[in-house]
């Protein structure tokens, strides 16, 4: 579906890249995940994809087509694209918001009140969205990002200072929009995020690929597998961990054997601790 192949961008336009050599396939239906801390260059990566950035070096194939210059309208009527910071016109209702996005596009569209009910905006549909809370805001600029049914979603930390429940909504969608074919292209500092949702990750820093695989492989590759012992010794409950690997393995039966033990707890990695262990760095 996407194919990125040693992509550079800078700003400058000179050796000091934002994006350094940036390669990784996407496929149909694929939720990928472009994993970093600020400032790694996820957004700008997202921009050349998506066509607010030129493509300075590299190639990049959508549906088997070279781009060799910028985007057509026909690429553009096809993508969706929700930004970190939610750019809504204030004085215009949010019902007025997505009927206004809707008709820069030439097909099919959503009903607007299916979808503001979709991200709970219904009842504050016809209230001027300068109004709205930064959630509110933050929910109606997704709301348009996929007013037009895309095919290929771009989405920039689109759970970004919502409440867990509302947050919990919008991975729903996110799910539902990906198991109708959409092909979802995700930039997000937010591992639980990305491990929740993603079939593939990136991780990126300082504009370079760090490494790709699923979540699941990373954490198992990189990662190592504990377990957790809770033992009672001398009327106190006690806890010890093991990993789950060679001696420790080994270890970990026999003091089973010798220990009157309570509770056993398996644990794996988490890909914030894996993205901290490849890259050296934290996601500030």
């Amino acid at each position: 579906m996407i194919e990125v192949k040693n992509v550079y961008y800078s700003y400058k336009k000179n050796d000091d890249y934002a994006v350094y050599d940036v390669s990784f396939d996407i496929g149909k239906g694929e939720i990928f995940g472009f994993l970093g801390p600020s400032g790694a260059g996820k957004t700008t990566t997202q921009n050349v994809i998506s066509g607010l950035l030129e493509l300075q070096q590299g190639e990049l194939v959508i549906d088997g087509k070279p781009r060799l210059t910028k985007p057509d309208k026909a690429f553009f009527n096809r993508i969706g694209v929700g930004f970190e910071i939610p750019n809504v016109y204030k004085k215009l209702t949010g019902l007025d918001n997505l009927k206004f996005h809707a008709g820069l596009y030439n097909r099919e569209t959503e009903d607007p009140m299916e979808i503001l009910e979709m991200v709970g905006l219904r009842e504050d549909a016809k209230k001027k969205a300068g109004a709205y809370s930064k959630g509110m805001k933050q929910r109606l600029g997704f709301a348009r990002s996929m007013m037009n049914k895309p095919d290929i979603w771009f989405l920039d930390e689109p759970t970004l200072g919502l409440d867990p429940t509302t947050a919990n909504s919008i991975k729903g969608i996110i799910r539902r929009k990906q198991s109708e074919g959409t092909t979802i292209f995700l930039t997000t500092h937010n591992m639980f995020v990305a491990d929740d949702l993603c079939d593939q990750v990136a991780f990126i820093v300082d504009g370079k690929i760090a490494a790709i695989d699923t979540p699941k492989n990373l954490k198992l590759k990189y990662g190592q597998l504990t377990v957790t012992v809770e033992y009672l010794e001398d009327n106190t409950l006690k806890a010890k961990e093991f990993g789950m690997t060679g001696t420790d393995k080994a270890k970990l039966q026999k003091f089973i054997g010798e220990h009157d033990v309570k509770t056993l707890h398996s644990g794996e990695p988490t890909l914030e601790e894996i993205f901290i262990k490849l890259t050296g760095r934290g996601l500030e």
